[in-house]
């Protein structure tokens, strides 16, 4: 038997699914979710998973992106060899690339395009996120699988591989990995792990793992009961409740809940190695499998409303210092401690890497710089473009540690008074904003729906050629924030995680039974 696949049911297949995981999180994340909202104990961690949840519902009741980083698109193909091609004017990969064009183009949905076609040198964006990463298989059979994927930068980035001795533990590698990722992979998140093959086989055994379903409360459940559990279960068991142990925490605040699930793919290798290869992956977990069959485009099914958890109101109460932007000194900046929530309201600048790169080569040319920075705040973030009546689309905040080399000169040259992004800020970072009595503030990673609630008014003020990395000015009222590091030193990345983390021999529950921490 077998089956005619044309070319524009496959194209069309895939311009649906990634626009449906743009805006829909899986019941499975959801359900993970809202179990590790519900035993958090850490406040900031619990009020950071609220966000994400309540920016999740938002997103899929307007069909907006679950996060303003819409990826780079990741596409596995398992081709039946049985399977013929109908109107195929072009290759496999092109119809593919095209399915992602018209997905990213969508006036109804346009997602954001943040790839470039050349890595080296000018790094001019494509405009339409094209070309996607393209795995391919033949097999038995007469279908095509697809599994599309969305991958943000910020999680992508925290990828590692190491070729590990033969005796070497697997254990101790993530253990040892997982606290230098930092909080930039958007945690609380899941952690795929390849072993075997080679460098490259391991690393895409670990992409892999990530589209599998999450299943960590069946696991726990049959080890609760007492069930065997085969080897890889047992593992990943252990491994979940081990980097959970280490207190990083939703967003790396501290808490009980760093990963809700781990990964685990291997595959034969040679006698004299061990590859491992570990990616995150972040809250805005973008995943999607379909089948053709010859019978024409495939469409999913909208998930109901009914699997989010209803939070109540309180859960999402705007509490916390107001700030008036327009009025803001730096000596008000001096009286915020690390852990204080505020309200800002006002005008802010954005900025990220290309804007941050132009403002050096100004001041080293001895050029004026191209917004006003005094007495100002800077927000780290690309937006999607806005539709309809947004003043802009979803803009959550890009990992900061991107921003860290730029960090003493915006304080010392321009004057910027703050900050605001996602995760930690590095020593030299954190050193210039004591030095300059500044401060960091930082938003939750994967609430971009709700973050752009707060964003009245948006226009591009310098660089529009960058495209979402161009700096904008942003009208705000409430928008929440917290202060990670303030002009003390104090740092939030720092003083959570530490309340939160499990001493070295100090047990853990696993399955009714206490293994203990190994230190690694």
């Amino acid at each position: 038997m077998t089956a005619s696949i044309r070319q524009q049911d496959l194209v069309d297949s895939i311009a649906h699914a990634l626009q449906y995981i743009s805006h829909y999180h899986s019941p499975d994340y959801l359900a993970h979710l809202a179990a590790a909202y519900r035993r958090e104990a850490s406040a900031p961690a619990r009020d950071a998973m609220a966000q994400i949840l309540a920016s999740s519902r938002l997103a899929a009741i307007g069909r907006r992106p679950l996060c303003q980083d819409t990826g780079i698109v990741n596409v596995f193909l398992n081709v039946g060899m049985d399977v013929r091609w109908t109107g195929f004017t072009g290759s496999l990969e092109d119809a593919v690339n095209e399915g992602v064009r018209r997905a990213y183009l969508d006036p109804d949905n346009p997602l954001r395009a943040s790839v470039v076609a050349d890595p080296l040198f000018g790094r001019a964006n494509t405009r339409d996120n094209t070309p996607a990463v393209i795995s391919t298989r033949i097999v038995p059979g007469a279908t095509l699988e697809v599994i599309v994927a969305a991958k943000g930068g910020g999680s992508e980035n925290k990828a590692r591989l190491a070729m590990l001795n033969p005796g070497d533990s697997v254990v101790d590698w993530v253990l040892a990995q997982v606290p230098t990722l930092g909080a930039g992979w958007c945690p609380p998140g899941m952690l795929g792990i390849g072993v075997g093959g080679t460098a490259e086989k391991a690393v895409l055994l670990a992409k892999e793992s990530l589209m599998q379903p999450l299943d960590m409360h069946t696991l726990q459940e049959r080890a609760a009961r007492g069930d065997a559990l085969a080897p890889e279960d047992a593992l990943r068991l252990e491994l979940h409740a081990r980097v959970n142990a280490l207190g990083i925490g939703a967003q790396g605040l501290g808490g009980l809940t760093t990963v809700l699930d781990v990964k685990l793919k291997t595959y034969p290798t040679h006698a004299a190695a061990k590859p491992v290869a570990l990616i995150p992956n972040c809250a805005a977990t973008r995943h999607a499998r379909f089948v053709l069959d010859g019978s024409g485009p495939v469409h999913l099914e909208p998930p109901s409303l009914d699997l989010w958890p209803d939070l109540g109101d309180a859960a999402l109460a705007q509490v916390g210092r107001r700030v008036n932007l327009d009025t803001l000194t730096q000596e008000e900046v001096a009286t915020w401690r690390a852990g204080d929530t505020l309200l800002l309201s006002g005008r802010m600048l954005t900025g990220r890497d290309a804007a941050h790169q132009r403002i050096r080569e100004r001041l080293a040319q001895g050029l004026p710089l191209p917004a006003d920075f005094r007495n100002r705040v800077i927000y780290y973030v690309g937006p999607v473009d806005a539709v309809r009546d947004e003043a802009v689309g979803p803009a959550g905040p890009t990992t900061s540690t991107r921003m860290d080399g730029y960090t003493d000169m915006m304080l010392a040259h321009t004057g910027l008074i703050a900050m605001i992004g996602k995760a930690e800020r590095g020593p030299d970072a954190v050193a210039a904003i004591q030095r300059h009595r500044a401060a960091y503030l930082i938003a939750v990673g994967g609430a971009a729906v709700l973050v752009s609630r707060a964003i009245r008014h948006a226009r591009v003020v310098a660089f529009e050629d960058l495209g979402m990395e161009a700096i904008y000015e942003f009208d705000v009222v409430d928008m929440p924030v917290t202060v990670a590091v303030d002009a003390e030193g104090g740092n939030l990345h720092v003083a959570g995680p530490a309340q939160w983390r499990l001493a070295p021999g100090q047990p853990i529950r696993l399955g009714g039974r206490e293994i203990r921490l190994s230190g690694a």
